[in-house]
């Protein structure tokens, strides 16, 4: 770590709300990182814990957002004002970096002037042997191994972007208050602007949460699944990329054919021996996940997770029709709006930006 006063070429910028439990390891790992050209920026997001003190004890710098619990985007671009580097790091407070995972960050954007951002992925050892915290991050991994290098997205889990960029764009929109999809519409406006990010697939850090079934369904439907949809439609923006790629979004239909051809099934038996093709057709467009569910955790674990990943296409095809639902409404509401601040007479003509809806747009001052 630099020296206070010095202009290092990363921050690393951690937003944190209660923390205490796994930031002494986050902060172990960076202190072991055989990169020393950066600085630590912890930003406390109304802490009633330890956690402004641990990270104090290790040398970071604490700031803190001007209320309690505006959430990480708003955290992550307190920090971005404060930082001091050319290059921002963002880090969730549950993650271990690798000894070179900050060195590797650097080599990126050395080896490619023209980049943007970077962004890695957990890998394949989570901290908590729990099944179900073992099944997500091997899932997660899997999907970020697995796609393109040339990305559509960011991560703010461990992803970096240049700070005048970042700054430029205006940060992380503030109207995502939780820990949402705010990184992914980061990456969506880094796209469109023109800049290019990367998958670094050697960046991976070790991920030490605890997942639990009402823990993953609420991020994957709630926190992810429905946002993401109504930014997609807003944005009319559907990459072939990371979880919407084309064979997953063949997955999710063929599943609600399996189930409609199931109920019909009692009336016409036929319609059962479709349901058998549309399983087969799933289990085929996953057999790549499933065998490497296999081969790092053995096929009982594999087999186990096979129900836990079509529950996954279920609810995804749900957080879909729901994220649909609120855009229409959406739409109609500011058609509604818009008619009703139009003068009698006049002709009302409603242009939504980009085909979206007000109230995921991003800011235009974020910072």
């Amino acid at each position: 770590m630099t020296d206070e006063g010095s202009s290092p070429l990363i921050s690393v910028v951690i937003p944190v709300f209660n923390g205490a439990r796994t930031l002494p390891r986050c902060f172990a790992s960076l202190q072991a990182s055989t990169f020393t050209d950066w600085e630590g920026i912890l930003v406390d997001d109304g802490c009633t814990d330890a956690s402004p003190d641990i990270a104090r004890a290790a040398g970071f710098r604490v700031v803190a957002t001007d209320r309690p619990h505006c959430g990480p985007a708003v955290a992550r671009n307190v920090g971005a004002r404060t930082a001091r580097g050319d290059i921002l790091l963002f880090l969730d407070a549950d993650v271990a970096v690798q000894p070179d995972s900050l060195t590797r960050v650097a080599e990126v954007f050395r080896s490619d002037p023209g980049l943007a951002a970077c962004f890695g992925s957990y890998d394949e050892a989570p901290a908590d042997e729990g099944f179900l915290s073992q099944y997500k991050n091997l899932f997660h991994h899997y999907v970020h191994q697995s796609a393109r290098e040339e990305a559509s997205t960011f991560w703010s889990g461990c992803g970096a972007v240049r700070r005048d960029i970042f700054l430029a764009l205006g940060g992380f929109d503030p109207s995502y208050t939780r820990p949402t999809i705010e990184d992914i519409e980061l990456g969506y406006r880094l796209r469109r602007a023109g800049y290019r990010i990367r998958l670094e697939k050697r960046l991976q850090v070790k991920h030490m949460k605890r997942w639990t079934v009402r823990s993953l369904i609420q991020s994957d439907v709630l926190d992810r699944g429905i946002l993401w949809t109504r930014l997609i439609l807003a944005t009319r923006t559907l990459p072939n990329d990371l979880n919407v790629q084309t064979g997953s979004r063949l997955s999710v239909a063929a599943l609600y054919l399996l189930i409609f051809c199931l109920l019909l099934g009692f009336w016409w038996w036929p319609l059962w021996l479709a349901a058998a093709a549309l399983a087969f057709l799933i289990a085929a467009l996953n057999w790549p996940l499933y065998r490497f569910f296999a081969r790092k955790r053995g096929w009982w674990f594999a087999l186990r997770a096979w129900p836990w990943h079509w529950l996954y296409l279920g609810y995804s095809g749900l957080s879909f029709l729901i994220g649909l639902g609120q855009h229409l409404l959406s739409r109609r509401q500011a058609t509604v709006v818009a008619a009703s601040r139009s003068s009698p007479g006049e002709g009302v003509e409603t242009t939504v930006a980009g085909g979206g809806e007000a109230v995921i747009q991003p800011s235009k001052e974020v910072l």
